[in-house]
């Protein structure tokens, strides 16, 4: 079925606070940085995880950097890298940008934000990505109100 992402209002049920993962691949920079954005601007209306499938030693320094200066959030202090395992069954599944095929993660509704990963990148680029992020949190956090 095609939805219109922006507009689209998924039916949830569950008892309490739908739960959201944002995953990736390595959990290590766009869902951490989801994750740390969903709890500041969305935990009255959603609960916020992140997870990949393969994950790396740390959370990708640029986004804890770039994080820490734009929102005060220190995500070394509040998350880790983990995966889809050691997290609850979502309700809601939000991949990143899955460059390669995504995993299959059952939930009662998904998006790719197809999000370029930012790894490597200026900090212009980072900043970008984060924005866009921010953006579509607040779109998520309208959908599931």
């Amino acid at each position: 079925m095609d939805y219109d992402f922006d507009t689209y209002k998924p039916e949830i049920k569950c008892e309490g606070k739908p739960k959201v993962a944002f995953v990736c691949n390595h959990n290590s920079c766009r869902s951490q940085i989801a994750e740390a954005l969903g709890k500041r601007l969305g935990s009255d209306v959603f609960e916020s995880f992140s997870a990949g499938t393969i994950i790396k030693n740390q959370i990708n320094q640029d986004a804890v950097r770039l994080i820490k200066n734009i929102y005060e959030i220190d995500m070394e202090e509040t998350q880790y890298n983990k995966v889809l395992d050691a997290i609850p069954q979502p309700d809601v599944v939000i991949f990143m940008g899955c460059n390669v095929s995504c995993p299959n993660v059952p939930s009662q509704y998904a998006e790719n934000w197809g999000l370029d990963d930012p790894t490597g990148k200026s900090d212009e680029e980072f900043k970008a990505i984060i924005a866009e992020v921010e953006r579509r949190v607040i779109l998520l956090k309208a959908k599931l109100s």
